[in-house]
């Protein structure tokens, strides 16, 4: 209670005692007194109840002052701001490339027909795994006819050379055959003998076996062993082209990835060099492999190097034609890397902020370098020890 309300309500209690006025003065002075009191304490109350709510008022989450941004000390944002110093590092930059499975040409061979003919039978299918020596295809030829009678011919060409030069030497012999009669003998033998020779290379060139010598068919045999990856005849087919192939087969233990380098990124690759293979049929797995080929040139559509990783396929995972992504590490200079939590966009351009001083934080704008999932190079704006926001600073950017 006020002093002057405690002073009102005794000259109130005085005025009762000594004053010698009237009843009706009394009673008039005694309530003016009393509302003077009531009026004194209601404001005393009022004003204190006004001290009171001005000190429950609570601080404010943040104080900006010019550039500066303060977080005040009981600001809940303290809780949420994680501050961190940046770093020095070389961390090298993944830099990918679309590639594709491909055959390797060097284990790949085309089967030819070694003569004209028709195409009797196909005894393989497309994907299916071959033996060297196996066969794959049967022709019919006139052609093959012609090589057997060849040879006949040249059997019975020998034989009788070989008659004829007995017969002669006997003469001889016996004194009525001059030595020019027996040198051409000796020479008719020696021709029917080498054309029989040159009709069995014949045949056996053209892979003919014992069966073949009955049937007059001709067998064509797997070259090599490997996957059969391309069938370019059927049945009933008539071959008259010695150059075209009747199918394709390649040793798919081992294949190239042929990975597309730009012109641009010709500097980030070199022979030998260890990359990771990942393709989309297989998106969680990694084939490791290192640069096998650069080529001498660039495509001239694409403008492009076609650059060969040669890698394992035991496993028979990597089928030719698959799309592939072949990345490569490139080593960098250390440089000032932040989290890629730090940077926030503002307008158009890539922002941080920085601690000046405890809690206190001003907004920079950075370029960056190279950046990596959880990292990026910062070119400008910040320095070696500055220390930046790297959670919560989307609190301050709104």
């Amino acid at each position: 209670m006020s002093i002057t309300a405690i002073k009102s309500i005794k000259k109130i209690t005085s005025l009762f005692v000594s004053s010698r006025r009237s009843d009706h003065v009394k009673l008039a002075s005694m309530t003016l007194l009393l509302l003077v009191a009531i009026v004194s304490i209601l404001a005393i109350s009022s004003a204190r109840a006004d001290g009171n709510k001005t000190s429950n008022t609570p601080e404010p989450m943040l104080v900006r002052s010019g550039e500066k941004l303060i977080v005040p000390e009981k600001s809940p944002f303290r809780t949420r701001l994680k501050v961190a110093p940046v770093t020095m590092a070389d961390v090298p930059h993944v830099v990918n490339f679309p590639a594709a499975v491909e055959a390797n040409p060097s284990k790949t061979v085309n089967v030819l027909p070694p003569l004209t003919g028709r195409l009797s039978e196909v005894k393989v299918r497309l994907g299916d795994v071959v033996k060297q020596g196996q066969i794959v295809a049967v022709i019919s030829s006139g052609d093959l006819a012609q090589a057997f009678s060849d040879l006949d011919k040249a059997k019975d060409a020998l034989e009788l050379a070989r008659l004829a030069l007995a017969r002669g030497k006997g003469v001889n012999a016996a004194g009525a055959n001059s030595v020019k009669d027996i040198e051409q003998l000796q020479s008719n033998y020696s021709q029917a003998s080498a054309e029989a020779k040159r009709a069995e290379t014949r045949l056996s060139s053209l892979g003919v076996d014992k069966v073949a010598e009955k049937s007059r068919t001709l067998n064509i045999m797997a070259p090599v062993s490997g996957t059969i990856t391309a069938i370019n005849n059927a049945p009933g087919a008539y071959i008259n082209d010695a150059t075209a192939a009747i199918m394709t087969i390649s040793n798919l233990d081992s294949v190239w990835v042929t990975a597309n380098v730009p012109e641009s990124q010709l500097h980030s690759i070199s022979k030998g060099q260890a990359v990771d293979i990942r393709l989309a049929a297989y998106p969680n797995k990694v084939i490791k492999g290192k640069v096998d080929i650069i080529s001498s040139i660039l495509e001239p559509d694409t403008r492009r190097n076609k650059t060969r990783i040669e890698a394992n396929n035991k496993d028979g995972l990597l089928k030719p034609n698959m799309f592939a992504t072949v990345s490569v590490l490139v080593p960098q200079a250390k440089q000032i890397r932040v989290p890629t939590s730090a940077l926030l966009m503002n307008n158009d351009s890539i922002t941080v902020f920085v601690e000046v001083a405890p809690w206190t934080f001003v907004r920079k704008t950075v370029t960056l370098g190279n950046e990596e999932p959880d990292s990026a190079a910062v070119l400008s704006g910040l320095n070696p020890g500055d220390k930046v926001v790297v959670s919560g600073g989307v609190l301050l950017n709104d």
